[in-house]
């Protein structure tokens, strides 16, 4: 309906604007390079099952697998299901299935095969003739980075990354973005040479995640946070990534790349930026992105880095009540290998808002937990009129984000013990998703996936972050490599001695999640 003078009612306009509707993916489909790999069976085939259960994916959504295995589309079909059953988080419903099944395609072959690109032209152009996916094809490259040239080549030689007019390609790439700076640029110059820049989506799968987004909720939709959120009354902050398991079947990706590669320069230093960030004239990719980098661009390392970096490397201990090995002796490790299973880094922020406050990121495996936390750390109370006994068990105020595994924020600060005497203590108050929402929060791939599928990049590392973050971590890698080997550390504890001492001299300690 509209007004006497043909303009739209606000309210309509509102409506039609308005986010809490659900997103829905147009005529579309999606094409797994590496499907037979962990991350599609546990993630990506569940992620696009849950969407489907949802309703968020067309009536038409077609899936197509591409690997080296001798499989008819049924076989195909039956591997998805079983990883359905397995690891989605929504029911299986038998009507939900059979309609996503109807478009469930496999092409066999390898990454140079000429006619298996061929075959898979010829599988797509057929999907957009009898399910209706209008060319709107997405590419994701599920495999080790070595291959990505091969793959995106193919896809140019063969036609694939040219849409039909009125449609639309996209390429999704899954981290390691590079192993350092050179690299990084290698590999966007590979990427870039096939897709323009808008149609390349990195996935972060943290960035997918209810509770990083809540990070932009948290300080940007309430007034009671941001005012503090600064030099004045920020004492420190501290963000941790810490995993119980060892490196399981990884060996011949993790061996040689470590911890602060895989975990530092993409996921902490990306939590970072949303953490430090402005705030952004709008949530679109284009301001989100500009906020960060900026973040990204005022942060230095220290200037002696072997006071300010720590990494370490775990040794044999019980882990769960059970014996663990240690790195070097878990299977497929060289006995002689320096990698980090532990980094922390100290960094500071030189700007306005920041300038003085360090923010110390820390990820390791091994660990005492499996825990993702923001900690801001505020400073104590510049005038204290109470006793020393009084306050002998307060800590310093501060506000953590959990992002896993029991996502939610906790506020620490200091109440009185009830009793006739003035004694402060901490307390904390909590807010738990799984308390106070109904509906368990979706999977980060399920969000990414649809994200890519309607073609929203606001979730999505542009290449410029992704240069940066090398730039910031290169220096500590060359150093390391530099200076002798990892500090050794038992598993199931919180990591080096190093690590607590690098926080004692600056007069701090880690926190104990």
């Amino acid at each position: 309906m509209s007004g006497e003078s043909g303009v739209p009612s606000v309210n309509l306009l509102r409506d039609a604007q308005d986010r809490r509707l659900p997103r829905i993916a147009g005529p579309s489909g999606l094409v797994i390079f590496g499907v037979t790999g962990d991350l599609s069976r546990k993630k990506l085939m569940p992620a696009v099952y849950d969407l489907a259960n949802r309703g968020l994916l067309p009536p038409g959504f077609s899936l197509v697998g591409f690997a080296r295995r001798d499989w008819e589309h049924e076989d195909f079909a039956q591997v998805v299901r079983d990883a359905v059953r397995e690891h989605a988080r929504t029911p299986f419903r038998e009507e939900v299935w059979e309609q996503l099944a109807q478009g469930m395609r496999f092409v066999p072959g390898v990454f140079d095969d000429d006619e298996a690109f061929g075959t898979l032209k010829n599988t797509i152009e057929a999907l957009d003739k009898e399910r209706g996916t209008g060319g709107n094809f997405a590419f994701y490259l599920s495999v080790p980075p070595k291959f990505f040239p091969t793959v995106v080549q193919q896809l140019k030689k063969h036609g694939l990354s040219d849409a039909p007019e009125g449609s639309w390609r996209r390429a999704v790439v899954e981290k390691p973005f590079g192993h350092d700076l050179k690299s990084a640029q290698e590999l966007n110059q590979v990427v870039y040479g096939v897709f323009r820049a808008s149609q390349v989506f990195r996935i972060d799968h943290y960035l997918g995640k209810e509770t990083v987004q809540n990070i932009l909720a948290l300080r940007f939709a309430n007034t009671m946070f941001e005012p503090l959120w600064n030099r004045s009354y920020v004492d420190h902050v501290q963000i941790t990534m810490a995993e119980d398991i060892g490196i399981g079947g990884r060996a011949g990706y993790y061996d040689g790349i470590g911890s602060a590669r895989d975990v530092i320069q993409n996921h902490l230093l990306q939590l970072l930026a949303l953490t430090a960030m402005e705030e952004p004239s709008s949530f679109d990719a284009k301001a989100l992105v500009q906020e960060k980098l900026k973040v990204l661009n005022a942060v230095r390392l220290p200037d002696d880095l072997g006071l300010h970096t720590v990494r370490g490397q775990y040794t044999a201990g019980w882990q769960g009540g059970e014996k663990v090995p240690g790195y070097l002796d878990e299977e497929g490790i060289n006995p002689q290998s320096k990698t980090d299973t532990y980094a922390a880094i100290k960094l500071e922020i030189d700007n306005r808002r920041w300038a003085g406050v360090p923010f110390y990121l820390r990820t390791g495996k091994r660990l005492g937990r499996r825990v993702t936390e923001i900690a801001v750390v505020f400073q104590r109370a510049p005038y204290s009129p109470f006793n020393a006994t009084d306050t002998q068990e307060l800590g310093q105020n501060a506000l953590v984000i959990r992002v896993q595994p029991d996502e939610g924020v906790t506020i620490r600060f200091g109440s009185k013990v009830p009793g006739t005497s003035m004694e402060i203590r901490d307390v904390t108050m909590d807010f738990a998703y799984g308390e106070s929402f109904t509906e368990s929060s979706p999977e980060a791939y399920e969000r990414l996936i649809l994200d890519v599928l309607l073609g929203d990049a606001n979730l999505f590392p542009r290449h410029q972050e992704v240069e940066r973050s090398w730039e910031i971590l290169d220096p500590v890698e060359e150093y390391w490599e530099a200076h002798g080997r990892p500090e050794p550390y038992v598993a199931g504890t919180w990591g080096p001695k190093a690590a607590d001492e690098m926080l004692k001299r600056d007069g701090r300690s880690w926190r104990r999640p």
